[in-house]
């Protein structure tokens, strides 16, 4: 059975009429109502896109552009270098220069000058020099320490030790950071200081060594007498001298920790530094071991807070003054006085010279703070440290 359309076109129902020809019919059953699909097959424009030939194209527009894009930035970068290259051969050709050389005697021209330390002043107007540290961040430039006495005969305590109103200045000449292990690990800050009336002594002393005629060195001087004073061998040799002559007559070395510490691990320290150096200084007879003895019982004591200080004096004569300042009292404590003037030589010299020293960067600081010294007259105290 085969279905037909209900609605059939006017034309067919009224195909009796004459007049009405066989192609009208045919358009008519071409246009039918909107519920049923158009029969006609004509291709619109949208079937005519070619996806893959518009895919090429945008490649080949995109990968023009980026050639384009570095063409640019290559020429650019040649201008660059080219134009460079034609204002160092156009400064090449006027040599003048608005800065004149600074003499070979200046400080300045020295070519350690850009590792000097100036001294700068803190909140307070007064004069400080950086450590390198955050935990003990600056040293005074200067000090001034009372002349200490005790009673020998009377166990050393702060309420039996007496101390003279007279005061002496001391002038920080170097200072470094003392490491422990393979690790570096931080113990303490150190600095060296020498009573400014002794400085002269020092300068003189040292320029006649080099140049018996001079009275300051000039810079390839001065480098002969760094490289003597680095050498393991003449460094301890000059050291050694100067200190049996009270060369200079009076020294202090300032040890603030950097981490909490007690007395009995700063004791073994010094211990082993004094008898690694005992050789040096002449250990024989059983007073050189009774004299270590006495220096171990000054450090029986309990803990040592970071940021305390503690001082090491040696006087003329060179005995040896420990003092320390707990922070909680108005004035520093004295802890003891060893007469034995081989036991701060010996301890002086584990920081000042040998293969091994207590802290290479303190002693390549003293180093330079005394090269300092000596490129200024004698009897002047350097404004600046290291």
């Amino acid at each position: 059975m085969i279905c037909r359309p209900a609605i059939r076109c006017h034309a067919v129902l009224r195909s009796s009429q004459p007049g009405v020809s066989a192609a009208t019919c045919a358009s008519c059953l071409g246009r039918r109502t909107f519920s049923l699909r158009s029969q006609s097959t004509t291709p619109g424009p949208v079937e005519k896109l070619n996806i893959d030939r518009l895919s090429e194209r945008s490649q080949q527009y995109h990968r023009n552009r980026r050639l384009f894009l570095l063409s640019g930035a290559l020429a650019g970068a040649v201008s660059f270098l080219y134009t460079g290259w034609k204002l160092k051969e156009a400064l090449a050709k006027n040599p003048t220069k608005l800065d004149s050389s600074l003499p070979s005697t200046d400080p300045l021209a020295s070519a350690d000058a850009a590792d000097r330390k100036v001294v700068v002043h803190d909140d307070q107007g007064r004069e400080i020099v950086a450590t390198g540290n955050s935990t003990v961040p600056h040293f005074p430039r200067t000090i001034k320490l009372p002349s200490y006495s005790s009673d020998s005969s009377e166990a050393p305590s702060p309420a039996t030790e007496s101390l003279k109103l007279s005061t002496t200045e001391y002038t920080l000449v170097g200072l470094g950071l003392r490491s422990v292990s393979f690790l570096g690990i931080q113990v303490y800050v150190v600095g060296y200081y020498i009573a400014t009336s002794d400085i002269a002594a020092l300068q003189s002393t040292l320029i006649k060594r080099v140049n018996p005629i001079a009275t300051t060195l000039v810079p390839g001087e001065r480098d002969e007498l760094r490289t003597s004073l680095l050498d393991p061998t003449q460094g301890e040799e000059i050291w050694n001298e100067l200190l049996e002559r009270a060369i200079p007559a009076r020294s202090v070395f300032r040890v603030v920790p950097v981490r909490d510490t007690d007395f009995p691990h700063l004791r073994d320290g010094f211990v082993r530094a004094i008898q690694a150096k005992s050789a040096s200084v002449g250990d024989h007879g059983d007073d050189f071991g009774k004299s270590v003895g006495d220096f171990r019982g000054l450090f029986n004591r309990g803990s040592v807070p970071k940021r305390k200080e503690l001082l090491l004096l040696r006087d003329e004569q060179g005995r040896l003054t420990v003092v320390y300042d707990d922070g909680r009292t108005s004035s520093r404590q004295l802890l003891g006085t060893i007469d034995d003037e081989r036991i701060s030589r010996a301890l002086w010299l584990h920081y000042l010279a040998g293969k091994k020293v207590a802290s290479e960067p303190a002693r390549k600081s003293i180093v330079e703070g005394i090269v300092e010294f000596v490129e200024r007259p004698v009897g002047t105290v350097a404004t600046q440290v290291l």
